[in-house]
C-alpha cells in the first residue's frame, strides 16, 4: 500500500468520524421566545345636551291648548347603557309668578300612568316622550307631539310629573349608544277645558338626568 493509498483512507476516516460525531450531537436552538402583554383602558364617559327653553302658546278666552317640546341627545360609551329621567321641581310642576291659581298637574285615571290626553273641567299641565330608547308601551307612539296646532298628540300617552318627588324615566337601554348619541323628546302640553286658568305667568323647571347604569 502506497503513501497515496494510506491518504486516502486516512482522509475518508476523518470524514466519516466528523459526520459521524456531527451527527449524533443533538442541535442547539437559535430562537427564544418572550410575551409581552398590552393593556389597554377604555374610560366610561357620559353627556347631555342642553336644549332651549320651551314657550309655550299663550292660553287664553279662547285658546285653550297649548304643545310644547326639548329633545336631550345623550351620548355614552358605557357598557351596561344608560337611563334619561324628568324631575319636576315643584308640585304642581306649572307654577303662577307670585302663587295662587296655579295649573294643576295631569290627572291620569290611573295615578301617574300614562294615558291618551283628556282633559275635563279643569287647567292642566303634563308630558310624554318619544324617540330613542323611549318605550313605547309606556308613552306610545308618534313621532311628533302635536295632532293639530297646540293640540296634544293622540297617539302619545300622558301623564302628570311625579307627584311623590321622584324622577320619571322616560328612556333607557342597557348598552353605549352610537358615537352620534340617542335623542329623545319630551313632550308638554296645557289645556284648560270647561274653565279658564287665571291670567299670570307660569313657569315650570323640568330638569333631565342622564344616568349611566
Amino acid at each position: 500500500m502506497n503513501f497515496r493509498t494510506n491518504l486516502s483512507i486516512i482522509s475518508i476516516s476523518i470524514v466519516v468520524v466528523v459526520f459521524g460525531f456531527v451527527s449524533i450531537v443533538p442541535k442547539i436552538s437559535q430562537a427564544v421566545t418572550d410575551d409581552v402583554v398590552v393593556n389597554q383602558t377604555v374610560t366610561s364617559g357620559i353627556s347631555i345636551t342642553s336644549p332651549a327653553d320651551i314657550t309655550m302658546t299663550a292660553l287664553s278666552t279662547s285658546q285653550n291648548t297649548a304643545v310644547g317640546s326639548a329633545t336631550w341627545t345623550v351620548t355614552t360609551n358605557n357598557y351596561l347603557g344608560y337611563s334619561l329621567t324628568l324631575f319636576a321641581s315643584t308640585a304642581p310642576a306649572m307654577s303662577r309668578s307670585g302663587g295662587g291659581g296655579n295649573i294643576v298637574d295631569y290627572t291620569p285615571a290611573v295615578a301617574e300612568t300614562p294615558e291618551t290626553w283628556s282633559v275635563s273641567s279643569a287647567a292642566e299641565f303634563g308630558f310624554s316622550a318619544y324617540g330613542t330608547n323611549v318605550n313605547t308601551t309606556t308613552y306610545g307612539t308618534d313621532s311628533d307631539c302635536l295632532n293639530g296646532a297646540d293640540v296634544p298628540s293622540a297617539t302619545l300617552k300622558w301623564r302628570d310629573f311625579d307627584l311623590t318627588g321622584s324622577a320619571d324615566q322616560i328612556a333607557t337601554v342597557a348598552a353605549p349608544t352610537s358615537t352620534s348619541g340617542a335623542a329623545s323628546t319630551m313632550c308638554v302640553a296645557t289645556q284648560q277645558a270647561g274653565v279658564f286658568a287665571n291670567s299670570g305667568t307660569y313657569s315650570a323647571t323640568i330638569t333631565a338626568t342622564a344616568t349611566a347604569l
